[in-house]
């Protein structure tokens, strides 16, 4: 295997363990930066490793707040057990509608909606309701995952159907659904890393399914490699999102995404096209 192409997997990789974790969507950078520097791969690898190389960044949410998420720690109390297997059944109720959509548009969703004119219009369109959002946004109502109810839990599950349209981002969609529903930035924020463990190991289990696991090794290495490269950015990405939204709220991700929504959409409406 070439160097280059591994080389383009760890920058791959660095772009989607940043851009997972900040409303920004990940799969739309990872569409734009691979457009720029095509992998010379499998048309199928190529697909599949823009869903597998998830499972990295999904792992550093493990990883981070295994704590949290383990019920049965034997350091915690009856109660604090009883708080964790709550918190993992609003995940799971919450998981179900995007879970439902996805396994049965996945296929139609990649064909019409993975290109580049698709994502630069989701980018400008969620840019402008963060920062409407967070103009109208009043003081929040739940403060912690006791607060939030099971009917608030799927409210939000119904916005993640929306990150199903690349450009998006899951964690936005979610945050952004989370916000209008009256939780706090923080707790929207865990909240959509606590969802993206089962609906993005599942994505990637039903990939590497339907894609037959009949990768040559060089790509299982590729594979391999944006995925490990992925988990160690996606720590630093975490950590600075969450110190970053005590103090700050979400409109310069909303900005970010207007400049950079049109800069895509005018390169490859006006240079690329």
């Amino acid at each position: 295997m070439e160097w280059i192409e591994i080389l383009k997997a760890i920058i791959l990789g660095i772009v989607q363990g940043i851009t997972e974790w900040l409303p920004v969507s990940s799969t739309g950078h990872l569409i734009l930066v691979e457009e720029m520097m095509k992998f010379r791969l499998s048309p199928t690898f190529v697909s599949t490793f823009f869903v597998v190389i998830q499972f990295g960044s999904i792992l550093a949410v493990i990883v981070l707040f295994f704590k949290k998420l383990n019920p049965f720690d034997p350091r915690k109390k009856a109660y604090e057990r009883r708080e964790t297997l709550s918190i993992w059944f609003k995940i799971i109720v919450a998981t179900v509608p995007a879970g439902v959509v996805g396994v049965l548009f996945e296929d139609a969703i990649e064909e019409l909606l993975y290109n580049p004119i698709t994502v630069a219009l989701t980018l400008i369109i969620y840019g402008v309701a963060f920062i409407v959002i967070e103009n109208f946004n009043k003081r929040a109502r739940i403060n912690s995952f006791q607060q939030l109810s099971y009917m608030t839990a799927i409210g939000i599950g119904l916005f993640q159907i929306l990150a199903l349209v690349p450009g998006t981002s899951r964690s936005g969609s979610t945050i952004i659904g989370a916000v209008l529903l009256g939780t706090s930035r923080y707790i929207a924020a865990e909240f959509s890393f606590f969802l993206a463990i089962p609906i993005m190991l599942g994505a990637s289990v039903l990939k590497l399914m339907k894609a037959g696991l009949g990768f040559s090794s060089s790509e299982w290495i590729a594979l391999g490699t944006g995925s490990l490269v992925a988990f160690v950015v996606s720590i630093f990405a975490i950590k600075f999102l969450m110190d970053y939204i005590k103090k700050h709220d979400f409109k310069v991700f909303g900005y970010y995404r207007i400049v950079l929504g049109i800069i895509v959409l005018g390169y490859f409406q006006f240079i690329a096209g």
